[in-house]
């Protein structure tokens, strides 16, 4: 019985390490939701696997295999699909613009006010007039960039517009397609795209090749 257990645990625990391996996660705070879930599947079905002496290695490992398939596969759909990727993971939010608090998306995030003073303490921001812009990931984390620094506005992404940052700094749809074309590009050659300091950087699919 105790050698079992023992196998068990050993096996379990490399068995662990490759499924997080084949899973591609470094650390914890880059877990999205959907990992999230999984880690947690996972961490109980090996539990239950230890636990019970009866039934084999195959009960448990199966079922983790699964997961870790469904984990792959949506993690390949959002990749393609950004309206999936928002529904699923959400999408960073700015909770402070030039010093001024939007309560109403920390309204909607259930985001409170407490929450956002720790975090700015624990980055050692003593005021929020001092934030040129706090964004909250979709992993929780709080970005914050000091009224000093330049924060780089993402304005497209995988060849896709980002509208909200389009109006916060005063432009629209013409005007970066106009951008574009003086550069001899079509939007779906963009793969990145940043505004910062008045200027607009670009890093074009053919770069990654």
């Amino acid at each position: 019985m105790y050698f079992n257990l023992i196998f068990k645990t050993i096996f379990m625990y490399f068995f662990v390490i490759f499924v997080y391996r084949l899973m591609g996660k470094k650390e914890v705070g880059e877990l999205s939701i959907v990992d999230l879930i999984v880690s947690i599947l996972i961490a109980e079905l090996i539990a239950l696997s230890i636990e019970n002496d009866k039934g084999g290695i195959l009960m448990s490992v199966i079922p983790i295999l699964v997961l870790v398939f469904v984990q792959m596969l949506i993690s390949y759909i959002t990749m393609k699909n950004d309206k999936i990727r928002n529904l699923i993971d959400g999408k960073p939010t700015v909770i402070i613009k030039n010093g001024k608090v939007n309560f109403t998306e920390m309204s909607k995030l259930r985001y409170s006010l407490d929450d956002l003073l720790t975090q700015l303490r624990l980055q050692g921001v003593k005021s929020i007039d001092k934030v040129k812009y706090a964004i909250l990931e979709n992993n929780g984390n709080l970005s914050v960039f000091s009224d000093n620094s330049d924060y780089p506005l993402p304005l497209i992404l995988d060849g896709v517009i980002d509208y909200n940052v389009l109006n916060d700094i005063g432009k629209d749809y013409k005007w970066i397609i106009n951008m574009l074309k003086n550069k001899n590009l079509e939007l779906e050659d963009v793969f990145y795209a940043f505004y910062t300091n008045g200027k607009t950087f670009i890093i074009k699919r053919s770069e990654l090749l």
